[in-house]
């Protein structure tokens, strides 16, 4: 695109997206400015049809409108204020919530929830970059406390496993996933959506990683010692990350949707620049999805 936002403030963002039909043409170009191509006949022939930002084949007279299979596929509510959202949910060092939402645009807080889980769905990694150099694995639990209960035998809690990317000092990347089980079967399939098979692995010594080695040549499997001191990076990112999700949404029901949104912005922490776009590209090449996918 030529138009490629570097660093938006509150005020470019209203200066660029004014209206309706300023986010409506921002959606042409991402979706279709690189040629328009019936996804149903091939062709690329076409008409407007019925509305102004709608398209017609002229071939099988198909009809199709720049929010048609994306994330905006039937849009309840003005384009304008779903930009917003994108905005907010992108742009806010530590995210945002349905309530505040709700609060800043005049809708719904249960609207802007289920909006909002749509943007969350194109903040899921794609599963393209893996991690090729150092890496850390561990479980945990998230979740509220029950009352006589610890640890995973809590019922309200729910098993997550993380993985981080170390570079230098630091940790370049982060990813999580909830599993119902800490077997080697959920736990390798975890590895193996985040890992190169030939990257370096540091995990504690539970059994359930002891059969992973023979995928994971490089698997390293050490004691956690005391208060997980054998794995500080790691042990202060999964913190971070339970710490953030109790400041900012206290309890949550989806919390797949709530690891992807803290990997995407973390792993992004240093992108300054086009995270709203990126964002926004990222929905409109996802496939639409319904309420009650998305509550299932």
């Amino acid at each position: 695109m030529e138009n490629k936002f570097k660093s938006l403030t509150i005020f470019e963002f209203q200066e660029r997206f004014a209206d309706e039909n300023a986010c409506y043409e921002y959606l042409i170009e991402l979706k279709w400015g690189n040629g328009f191509v019936c996804p149903n006949c091939g062709h690329t022939n076409y008409c407007k049809g019925k509305r102004k930002y709608d398209r017609q084949f002229t071939s099988c007279h198909r009809i199709v409108s720049p929010t048609s299979g994306t994330l905006f596929h039937q849009l309840k509510f003005s384009i304008l204020k779903a930009f917003y959202i994108v905005y907010y949910v992108s742009t806010s060092k530590k995210g945002i919530s349905s309530t505040e939402l709700s609060r800043k645009l005049g809708l719904r807080q249960k609207t802007c929830w289920s909006f909002k889980q749509k943007v969350m769905r194109a903040m899921k990694s794609s599963g393209r970059h893996k991690i090729k150099g150092k890496a850390e694995a561990d479980e945990t639990v998230v979740g509220g406390q029950e009352e006589g209960t610890k640890g995973r035998k809590n019922n309200k809690k729910k098993l997550v496993v993380f993985a981080i990317e170390r570079k230098g000092k630091g940790i370049s990347r982060m990813y999580g996933k909830v599993i119902k089980q800490s077997n080697s079967k959920e736990l390798g399939t975890f590895l193996e959506s985040v890992l190169e098979k030939d990257a370096s692995i540091k995990t504690d010594k539970w059994r359930g990683y002891q059969p992973l080695r023979k995928e994971f040549c490089n698997l390293l499997q050490v004691e956690s010692g005391k208060k997980g001191n054998n794995f500080p990076d790691l042990h202060r990112a999964i913190m971070g990350f339970k710490g953030w999700l109790r400041g900012m949404h206290h309890q949550v029901e989806h919390l797949q949707a709530y690891i992807d949104e803290y990997c995407y912005r973390f792993n992004r922490s240093f992108m300054k620049e086009g995270i709203f776009d990126n964002l926004l590209s990222r929905m409109v090449n996802a496939p639409p999805v319904t309420y009650k996918q998305i509550i299932a």
